[in-house]
């Protein structure tokens, strides 16, 4: 049984309660955290009153039909991974309207962090078991969903860098390390980007178009975003030399980078990004499609069982 989208409020105020309630369970055994976490989720839930359903899903491209088999066997969907995992599962979720709960088992869990949700699996499974549901935006480019951020620029140089060998010996300060040689390299672009109809030519590192607040292990879109505000939130990085993103970054992390002269920040509900070349883009964590890129808005599209 699937329960109904609610259209008209971002939060369901109604809980519904975890006993007979049934459960997909997907753990990515592949994350970071998986291989160790997998074994206990299901145990978990278990002990919260929860049916669970466990099944495994090797490829991402399997997630959808995976979900969308079971539709009409469970009430719910829970995933254990990252940011990538979750992605793939997106558009199944907003298809047949069941409700996601999160165990974030990936490196880092912006999604989850976004939420509000509790670090630990245990915690979260308790937040899944409360059955509070809070529905989400989910970014659209060329078809592809986006929880988090679509991006181009550095932060696509910094997929290609941070290998998932290199996340899982490293884990968050594979960021780091893969930023550093990252800007050692890093050219400026021309790009065209065109917002509710307006349009801004720049030359630029990075272009990021927000859909939640958190991205790239904890830096912060813009500090007033969130998930279910109806609104892209886009920057543009117009730096003269990449190291001065270095004096930049604090600011990133309070999503406060709009301050600075060099970096163009614009609130819009569409956007399209033109480039010389084609160039990939990144979406939330994933290298999936290409420019030209235009990005649309699926308003509460996806329920989630939040805090």
């Amino acid at each position: 049984m699937t329960l109904p989208i609610d259209t008209n409020s971002p939060i369901e105020t109604a809980t519904t309660s975890a006993t007979g309630r049934r459960v997909l369970l997907i753990v990515n055994a592949r994350s970071r955290q998986g291989a160790d976490a997998a074994r206990d989720a299901e145990r978990l839930l278990v002990e919260r009153g929860l049916m669970v359903l466990p099944r495994e899903c090797v490829d991402r491209a399997d997630m959808g039909n995976l979900i969308r088999g079971h539709a009409g066997e469970v009430d719910g969907v829970v995933i254990g991974g990252g940011d990538g995992t979750i992605n793939a599962a997106a558009l199944a979720l907003a298809e047949t309207g069941l409700p996601l709960g999160i165990l974030p088992l990936g490196t880092a869990n912006d999604l989850a962090r976004t939420l509000e949700l509790p670090v630990d699996i245990a915690g979260a499974a308790d937040v899944i078991a409360a059955g509070r549901i809070r529905t989400v935006d989910l970014g659209m480019v060329n078809g592809h969903p986006f929880f988090n951020v679509a991006s181009l620029g550095l932060s696509v140089d910094l997929t290609r860098e941070l290998t998932p060998e290199r996340k899982r010996r490293w884990g968050k300060l594979g960021y780091a390390l893969a930023t550093i040689r990252v800007l050692s390299r890093a050219r400026a672009f021309r790009a065209e980007i065109i917002a509710d109809g307006e349009t801004y030519r720049v030359k630029t590192v990075q272009i990021a178009v927000g859909n939640g607040r958190y991205y790239g292990a904890g830096l912060t879109v813009e500090e007033r975003a969130t998930i279910d505000d109806g609104k892209f939130d886009v920057y543009s990085l117009e730096v003269r030399h990449p190291w001065h993103l270095a004096l930049i970054y604090p600011a990133f992390r309070l999503g406060r980078q709009g301050r600075w002269s060099d970096v163009r920040t614009i609130t819009c509900e569409q956007v399209e990004i033109r480039t010389s070349r084609s160039r990939s883009i990144n979406t939330d964590g994933e290298l999936t499609v290409r420019t030209p890129a235009k990005f649309t808005l699926r308003r509460q599209a996806v329920r989630v069982y939040a805090p």
